[in-house]
């Protein structure tokens, strides 16, 4: 569970109770070392630094949709953080010195906790529905939304900044 902290905020209503709009289908789950909030790293760079590899096990209907993932280095993984709050609008990291708005971070508690993850492609099955992956940053069972190859020629913005970042 998570514990407030001063100068943050909730939404009036909980996106977890309303109603579902986009029937998001869940199409398989991360096998992760994490078990525990404590003990997952923060970010993809902390998980890397770990040594630790993971996979991505994809549900039977949509291993079709595998073919050609091996052409890839590095793939997108968007997962849905199940066990993030949801109704917490502002927060105050504890590293940072100032509340912040949520979309100004990177934290899972957000209306729709969307995990983005990039990852190196290590190896693929696709009659297993099976991708290892170099590292990941959530919890063991996290469901996945998506998967996208990613393109260092569009995706990649090197000279990208943050003004002020105080949460390195």
């Amino acid at each position: 569970m998570f514990e407030m902290r001063e100068g943050e905020t909730l939404l009036a209503a909980d996106p977890a109770g309303l109603g579902p709009d986009g029937h998001v289908v869940f199409i398989g789950r991360i096998v992760s070392p994490w078990i525990s909030r404590e003990d997952c790293p923060k970010n993809m760079r902390a998980a890397r630094e770990s040594g630790r590899t993971a996979e991505v096990l994809i549900d039977q209907p949509y291993r079709p949709g595998l073919q050609n993932l091996e052409r890839t280095s590095h793939v997108v993984i968007l997962s849905w953080l199940h066990h993030a709050p949801r109704n917490l609008i502002v927060q105050k990291p504890r590293h940072a010195s100032e509340p912040k708005g949520v979309f100004s971070l990177r934290s899972p508690a957000r209306p729709n906790p969307v995990g983005l993850h990039v990852a190196k492609l290590v190896a693929l099955d696709i009659e297993a529905g099976r991708i290892e992956i170099d590292a990941i940053d959530v919890l063991d069972a996290t469901p996945v939304i998506d998967i996208k190859p990613y393109y260092a020629s569009t995706d990649a913005f090197p000279e990208a900044t943050i003004v002020g970042r105080d949460d390195k």
